[in-house]
């Protein structure tokens, strides 16, 4: 909390140089000033550490996105920046771990994303997971709420391979089910 202090101290010192700079008529060193000053801006409101894991996740570096993400303090984290701190290590345990997965995305949830579709990223990943534990209502119900936040179309390839996996899944447990009740119904 201390530290989150500290910049947003000096970023707001930086500012205030940089318009005693511009009212002196400095204008050279108040536009390097001022560039400067938006900088500082940027690092007190963002994590730079929580950025570094978004690029890498992108990257599909997964190994370096994990490295980045355990520098992160979350204490230190703006609440949306919780959100997006626990969305991303919910993304990358659902490999490992659908349990913890499970638990960090509904947390990121409960936090809030910025975006709509950060959001349906995430209850997607839920979907995902609660078909693995074969909850099929669930996850239809996830899919449903994906396609309704996913304003823009940007997760459709991905919401359809998820609704195919689901079908896929769930006609493969109706022939279980078929073939069990052959089975008993020779047993008679």
């Amino acid at each position: 909390m201390l530290i989150r202090l500290l910049k947003i101290l000096i970023a707001a010192a930086s500012g205030a140089y940089t318009v005693q700079l511009f009212t002196r008529g400095y204008t050279g060193a108040g536009i390097g000033m001022l560039i400067l000053t938006i900088l500082l801006v940027l690092i007190s409101l963002r994590s730079m550490r929580l950025v570094m894991a978004f690029v890498y996740l992108r990257q599909q570096k997964m190994e370096e996105a994990k490295t980045w993400l355990g520098r992160v303090r979350v204490n230190q984290l703006w609440p949306r920046q919780r959100g997006y701190y626990y969305f991303l290590m919910g993304s990358l345990t659902m490999e490992q771990n659908m349990n913890d997965a499970e638990k960090l995305l509904k947390q990121a949830i409960s936090l809030g994303l910025k975006h709509k579709h950060d959001e349906a990223a995430a209850k997607l990943n839920l979907a995902v997971v609660a078909s693995t534990r074969r909850n099929l209502p669930e996850a239809k119900k996830l899919i449903n709420e994906c396609k309704r936040l996913d304003e823009k179309g940007m997760m459709t390839r991905d919401i359809k391979m998820v609704e195919d996996a689901l079908r896929g899944g769930g006609a493969r447990q109706a022939a279980g089910r078929s073939a069990r009740r052959k089975a008993n119904r020779g047993k008679k």
